[in-house]
C-alpha cells in the first residue's frame, strides 16, 4: 500500500485569484437613521378611529357617555362610544368633538375646559377600552401573516410575533423590508433575526408594514452601460439560491458585442443591507479568460458594467441612476435612500 500511493500521480490544487480589484464599506449618516425611524419609545396612545371610549363626569352622571348612549350599545363596552371614522364623537352639551390624535389626559383637559362653560369645576375622566388605531400589518413569510391590532406602539421583533414568527426556510430575510408612508426603511432583518442585533429593533409606528418576500423570488439587478449614457439590462432571477456575476451578465444578455464596448475590467457592484453598503470594482473580464474565480453574488446586489472607465464611484452612480429609477421600487432600502433621493 505504501509503494503503491508512493507511485500515484501528485495532486496539485490551484489557488484561483480573486477578481475583486477594490472594495469600498458605506454607511448611512446616524443622524439620518435616526429621523428616519424616529424613536418613540414610551411615547402615550393617541386617540383614532375605531376607538371606543368612556367619558365620566365628576358629580354629573347624566354627563357620562354610558348615559347618553345607552348602557347597551351593541358592539361595545357597556355605555361606551366608538370614533368615528373621521375621529370624532358625540358628546353631551359639547356635540361634536375631534378626539384623534389626542391622547388620554389631552382630551380629559379639552373636555373640561368646553365644559366649564355649563359646569362648575368639572372633573372629566376618559377610558379607553377598546383600541383599534395602533396596527401593523405583517405580509409575506409569517406563519400568521395579516393585520395585527395591539393597545400600545410596538418594536418590531414584537410585532414580528404578533405573526407567529417568521417562516424560516421560505423567507428571503435578505430582502425584507419595513415600510412606512410608503418608504422602505432600511433595517437589517437577517442580522434582527439571525444574529441578535437589537439595534435593528426599532419601534414602530402604526401603519408600518412589514413585508418578508418569498426566497424563491429573489434576484439582483445587471445593467450595462452603452455609449450614449443609457444603460440597459434589469432583474435577474437565482437559479437554485446561487448566481454568479457571469451567470448573471449572460442571463442578462451581455453579449461578445457588448464586451467590446463596455469596460469589463471596471464593473462596479452596489451590495447592501440594512443601513450599510459594501461598493465593488469587480475585473470581470479576468474571469472570461480564467485568470480569476467567478464572483458570487447575493440577492439585491446592482451589478454595473460602465460603457467607459470611471475614476470615481460618483461618476458611476450618476450614469446608472436614471435607470435605477426605473426600477426604484424593487431596491434595497439604502440604495433608494443613498443614490436615488439624492438626485431628486
Amino acid at each position: 500500500m505504501l509503494l503503491a500511493s508512493g507511485c500515484g500521480a501528485a495532486v496539485t490544487r490551484k489557488i484561483v485569484p480573486s477578481s475583486v480589484i477594490s472594495r469600498k464599506e458605506e454607511r448611512l449618516d446616524p443622524a439620518l437613521m435616526q429621523q428616519l425611524v424616529g424613536e418613540r419609545d414610551g411615547d402615550a396612545y393617541r386617540i383614532g378611529p375605531g376607538d371606543q371610549l368612556l367619558v365620566a363626569v365628576y358629580g354629573h352622571p347624566e354627563l357620562a357617555i354610558a348615559t347618553y348612549a345607552g348602557a347597551s350599545t351593541v358592539g361595545s363596552a357597556r355605555g361606551a362610544l366608538t370614533v368615528d371614522n373621521d375621529g370624532s364623537m358625540q358628546l353631551p352639551l359639547i356635540g361634536s368633538v375631534k378626539v384623534a390624535g389626542k391622547t388620554q389626559d389631552q382630551l380629559r383637559k379639552y373636555l373640561e375646559t368646553e365644559l366649564a362653560v355649563y359646569v362648575r369645576d368639572p372633573k372629566v375622566t376618559v377610558q379607553v377600552t377598546a383600541h383599534q388605531t395602533t396596527r401593523y400589518y405583517l405580509l409575506g413569510q409569517f406563519v400568521s401573516p395579516g393585520i395585527k391590532f395591539t393597545d400600545r406602539p410596538l418594536r418590531l421583533l414584537e410585532a414580528i410575533g404578533l405573526g407567529g414568527s417568521v417562516a424560516f426556510s421560505t423567507a428571503s430575510l435578505r430582502t425584507a423590508y419595513l415600510a412606512r408612508n410608503g418608504k422602505k426603511l432600511p433595517i437589517n432583518f437577517r442580522r434582527l433575526l439571525r444574529e441578535g442585533d437589537l439595534s435593528q429593533n426599532i419601534p414602530l409606528h402604526t401603519g408600518d408594514v412589514v413585508m418578508v418576500p418569498d426566497n424563491t423570488f429573489e434576484q439582483v439587478f445587471v445593467f450595462a452601460g452603452a455609449p450614449n449614457g443609457a444603460a440597459k439590462g434589469g432583474p435577474v432571477p437565482f437559479r437554485n439560491g446561487r448566481l454568479t456575476l457571469m451567470q448573471a451578465l449572460a442571463t442578462a444578455g451581455y453579449g461578445y458585442r457588448d464586451r467590446a464596448l463596455a469596460k469589463l475590467a471596471q464593473t462596479r457592484l452596489i451590495r447592501s443591507e440594512g443601513e450599510r453598503a459594501e461598493l465593488f470594482v469587480i475585473d470581470a473580464s479576468k474571469i472570461i479568460k480564467g485568470e480569476a474565480g467567478d464572483f458570487e453574488l447575493e440577492p439585491g446586489d446592482v451589478v454595473f458594467v460602465p460603457a467607459r472607465a470611471f475614476t470615481t464611484w460618483n461618476m458611476a452612480v450618476e450614469q446608472l441612476i436614471p435607470t435605477l429609477q426605473t426600477v426604484s421600487g424593487l431596491m434595497n432600502p439604502l440604495v433608494q435612500i443613498r443614490y436615488l433621493e439624492r438626485s431628486r
